[in-house]
């Protein structure tokens, strides 16, 4: 053994090749923490030390080949300012770039997922063979920050520059065909021969077959374009990313790309010490905190998710009660993961519906490419509509989606109860009614819970498990494993009227309807509200959730919390409402919805609407400060996610914040409203909160955060 560390290990194989084997000890998988860097280190010192290595193969030992940097550890640089992140990365590039110059040839083995800095690995090696299995990419741009081991400057010189901006600014891994396709990787071969193609490649190399010098040149040299050509690929380059990526919003993309531009005509030393600085203006970013902070809330809440794992009882069988589009939905999102659902109702008509919208959603996929007729057939097998019980006693979790009326809902719920096993888990998909109350009018109400899926169900990525207060842990168990082998993300909430994501919703629906009442023009308050974000405006929102959706929802919720959510004015929603305005239901609302020239429905501004509302405005109509309708729509849907945390209705403030982000689209670079509260900074959102109090009960500061601000406490570390 050459060399026997806690992440790495050395050792001959044959003819003079040695194997460079990552294995951090301790982990499910390799990534590159402050002991595999020292290891890292150490390592490439023993094959300094031993001439006899003509070559080296990097390889794995986990199922993966590196999963890269770990961000919850090198996160904490961040936070100490640019010249410490520009010093540490400079120490990182030593270490990469020490390795990179070992006078023999070098051949990563990708065996499996290999990203950032584990993609980043195999770009210092000389060549990179890929598993069939395996996966490579640069996904930094996802949390706010680029590729900062070199990743900018060794990918542009070995695929260029137009194909090197499209794999970081897009962050998608690359499977093998794309990767072979682009020069990222040498070879793609079966996953049992991963090794033993990159030893041939050695071979070749020490042989003098391959030109492993002159390949590796390549990526100490300046980009081998002209200045004309640079120019060209960079103009189209920033043209392309940019469009997409608004830099007031997500301000990596455009360090990224001025850095890879700054570095193209320098060598590869200078060239990442211009990464480095480019990289280290990005991580002190908001955004960069907010992204990295969701990255990690996503870890918080797979954990809490995965405690629930052993308490669940398997699901063989499921079932779905209401055939209508949620129903369907439903239906299409559990077949399509591979779980045979019953849909039942009580006519033909309505079954027809809920298929009519699982096949529509598979021919979707199959037009796409990404299923095909066989795998369609395959999954519309799984769903088996009925308008009988007759096989229910061999189902394990039935979810009612049917019509959003508590005494339709106990009715069904009542009636299928009798029809099942007593161990049969009982779902409502529910998006406001108490699962307390509904569940008085069942015999076993532990085996009951809330299920909330948000529409459509195949594109909304959450799942509101709710937890009544006879639920039992099974329950909650079977519901959180159920959604997870549905490919949501389950975050279980307390009950409460409209439970987490649309107890939190309606305030801010209110803090709309009241800026109308003073004055303000819905239009002004859509494209405020876009820029600061969201990706529609509260009045193309209340549209698209339909507003006789909305009228109802504040009906349960002025009920629920009469101090903050019942106005005591008649507002502009009621109003659309009692005009038979429902939104894109019926093509007209706040908006009018017309077909364009593609034939989808656009929304076009409607003279009408103003007429309408002008009764309800008592305020004199004028244009707000952006900044005025920013604070009053923030502080009454931030406060409410602050009381959900008071109240104990969700966990943590990392649930909190990603129900938000995955439940209404909050915007994803400001983290949640947690973390918007803590950017704001807690003593100044509680004065901002004073200043706006004499709104009402929604605007003043909860208590919890009376107490943060008076401690100098936040919500995050």
């Amino acid at each position: 053994m050459i060399h026997a560390g806690n992440a790495i290990t050395v050792q001959m194989l044959q003819d003079g090749i040695a194997e460079f084997r990552f294995d951090l000890l301790g982990e499910s998988v390799n990534k590159f923490n402050k002991a595999t860097i020292d290891d890292f280190q150490a390592a490439i010192a023993a094959v300094q030390a031993h001439p006899e290595i003509q070559g080296l193969v990097v390889t794995s030992a986990k199922s993966t080949f590196i999963v890269g940097a770990d961000i919850t550890e090198f996160g904490e640089n961040f936070a100490q300012g640019e010249q410490v992140i520009q010093d540490w990365l400079v120490s990182i590039h030593q270490v990469f770039n020490s390795f990179e110059d070992l006078n023999i040839p070098k051949v990563a083995a990708i065996n499996g997922m290999a990203l950032g800095g584990g993609f980043e690995m195999c770009l210092v090696c000389d060549y990179r063979v890929m598993a069939q299995s395996a996966q490579v990419g640069l996904p930094e741009i996802k949390l706010g920050i680029f590729p900062g081991f070199g990743g900018t400057v060794r990918l542009s010189r070995i695929i260029g520059i137009d194909n090197a901006v499209e794999w970081i600014a897009m962050a998608v891994p690359k499977k093998p065909d794309a990767a072979l396709k682009d020069g990222a990787v040498d070879a793609v071969v079966a996953d049992d021969k991963v090794v033993a193609a990159a030893l041939d490649l050695v071979k070749q190399a020490i042989a003098g077959r391959l030109d492993w010098k002159t390949k590796r040149q390549e990526k100490l040299d300046p980009v081998k374009l002209n200045q004309i050509e640079q120019m060209m690929a960079f103009t189209t380059a920033k043209a392309a990313v940019l469009s997409k990526a608004n830099p007031a919003q997500y301000p990596a993309p455009k360090l990224m790309l001025d850095s890879l531009q700054a570095g193209a005509t320098l060598t590869r030393d200078e060239a990442v010490k211009i990464e480095a600085q480019g990289f280290a203006k990005a991580a002190v970013t908001p955004q960069a905190e907010a992204l990295i902070g969701l990255f990690i809330n996503d870890q918080v809440v797979k954990k809490a998710s995965k405690k629930h794992e052993k308490g669940a009882h398997p699901i063989n069988q499921a079932a779905v009660l209401g055939a209508g589009i949620m129903g369907g939905g439903i239906a299409y999102q559990a077949a399509s993961k591979g779980t045979p659902i019953i849909m039942k109702d009580i006519g033909n008509p309505q079954l027809a519906l809920g298929m009519s919208e699982a096949n529509k959603l598979l021919t979707k996929q199959v037009e796409r490419g990404k299923l095909t007729a066989a795998k369609m057939g395959e999954t519309l097998t799984r769903i088996r509509p009925s308008l009988s019980y007759d096989e229910f006693k061999e189902v394990d979790i039935v979810i009612e989606a049917v019509t959003e009326n508590p005494k339709v809902k106990e009715i069904v719920l009542a009636d299928v109860e009798s029809k099942v096993r007593d161990n049969t888990i009982l779902a409502s998909n529910t998006s406001t009614i108490s699962i307390t109350r509904l569940a008085k009018a069942l015999k076993r109400p532990e085996n009951f819970v809330g299920m909330h899926f948000f529409n459509p169900v195949h594109m909304m990525p959450l799942v509101e498990v709710i937890r009544g207060e006879h639920t039992s842990e099974e329950a909650i168990a079977t519901t959180v494993v159920l959604a997870q082998k549905m490919g949501k993300t389950p975050i279980v909430v307390n009950d409460c009227p409209g439970f987490l994501v649309n107890r939190v919703l309606f305030p801010y629906f209110g803090a709309f309807d009241l800026l109308l009442k003073d004055g303000a023009d819905f239009q002004q308050i859509d494209k405020v509200m876009e820029k600061f974000g969201w990706p529609m405006g509260p009045a193309y929102l209340m549209d698209v959730v339909g507003i006789d959706t909305g009228v109802h929802g504040a009906e349960v919720m002025a009920e629920g919390f009469p101090d903050r959510m019942k106005p005591d004015f008649k507002g502009s929603i009621e109003t659309l409402y009692e005009a038979k305005r429902l939104g894109q239901k019926n093509d007209v609302g706040f908006y009018k919805y017309e077909l364009d020239k593609k034939g989808k429905k656009a929304k076009v501004v409607d003279a009408t609407t103003y007429d309408l509302i002008a009764a309800v405005v008592t305020g004199e109509k004028r244009e707000f400060d952006p900044q005025e309708i920013i604070d009053r729509m923030m502080l009454a849907l931030c406060n409410e996610t602050v009381r959900c945390l008071e109240d104990k209705i969700v966990a943590t403030p990392h649930e909190a914040d990603m129900a938000m982000i995955m439940g209404i689209g909050f915007p994803a670079f400001r983290g949640g409203p947690c973390r918007y509260v803590d950017q704001t900074g807690v003593a100044e959102y509680v004065a901002l909160c004073n200043t706006y109090a004499h709104l009402g009960k929604a605007y003043e500061a909860p208590q919890l955060l009376r107490d943060m601000a008076e401690n100098n406490k936040k919500f995050y570390g």
